[in-house]
């Protein structure tokens, strides 16, 4: 396994993860509050929302270095 495969599969991941933060986000507020009561690692709803923003964030930015990397062909 190359570099290219493995942040090939990075990027993959990133994608993925990165569509479910997003379907995640609520767009009334509720975020993860609203999928099945409030989650027992947050200790409020903004917390929550906060604690996903980042996330989803960080996510999008690994993705976005990614696509530039491996789409520009530095690595070959």
């Amino acid at each position: 396994m190359n570099i290219n495969q493995l942040l090939s599969i990075i990027w993959s991941v990133s994608a993925a993860l990165l569509i479910v933060l997003v379907l995640l986000h609520s767009p009334k507020g509720d975020g993860i509050g609203g999928i099945g009561g409030q989650a027992q690692l947050f200790t409020s709803t903004k917390t929550a929302e906060k604690t996903l923003n980042r996330i989803t964030w960080g996510s999008s930015i690994i993705f976005m270095g990614l696509t530039i990397v491996l789409a520009a062909g530095w690595l070959k």
